[in-house]
């Protein structure tokens, strides 16, 4: 008697397409569906600046110990002065990159405005998989309205935040428009209440 193959058939993955077809089902039956996908251990994760991270506790849990490779951790360690270039590939190609967004367009355009750009390269295209935790207020209607949130709300509250922090001034140096992207590397989670900024 064979036991492998019925162990298998309760362990595999289903397909794309299984998963898809089972969420409508279970949409149509009235539950309300996430598909998520858990980091696996020893990953290399990268908590990118963001509020909304500190707020749900997720950067705490990758950073403060645990089963990941923080990257963050490794760049605390390094010199800013003298090793930047080295700085820039453990933020830049992690496993897993986490942060935010500053707004989501009706559209599905994903808005990330920085001072420096340092997590924007991982999300454009370094990290291998991205994890963007946003709370439901950062939805807008447009492009423009996008851009409006990230100058006349994001950044008056995060150059709080920095000149608390820091005791400098913050200020939007790059924005980061993300309108597609190839299936599966980019994760939105979307909270249902505001969390961020």
């Amino acid at each position: 008697m064979t036991t492998t193959n019925a162990t298998d058939r309760f362990t595999e993955l289903p397909d794309d397409q299984t998963i898809a077809d089972t969420v409508v089902a279970l949409e149509e039956h009235g539950f309300s569906v996430e598909v998520v996908a858990r980091i696996p251990e020893g990953s290399s994760v990268m908590t990118n600046p963001s509020v909304t991270l500190q707020e749900t506790g997720i950067r705490g849990a990758i950073d403060d110990g645990g089963p990941y490779d923080s990257a963050r951790n490794k760049l605390n360690e390094l010199d800013f002065a003298t090793q930047l270039q080295e700085m820039k590939k453990i933020g830049g190609q992690p496993d897993f990159s986490l942060g935010s967004v500053h707004a989501i367009t009706r559209e599905g355009a994903l808005f990330i405005a920085s001072a420096s750009g340092s997590q924007l390269a991982s999300y454009a295209w370094g990290a291998t998989n991205v994890i963007l935790v946003v709370g439901a207020q950062k939805l807008v209607s447009t492009a423009e309205a996008a851009r409006e949130r990230i100058f006349e709300y994001s950044l008056p509250l995060e150059d709080a935040r920095a000149y608390a922090a820091y005791g400098q001034n913050s200020f939007v140096g790059k924005i980061l428009e993300i309108h597609q992207e190839f299936p599966d590397r980019i994760h939105v989670v979307l909270i249902r209440q505001v969390v961020g900024f």
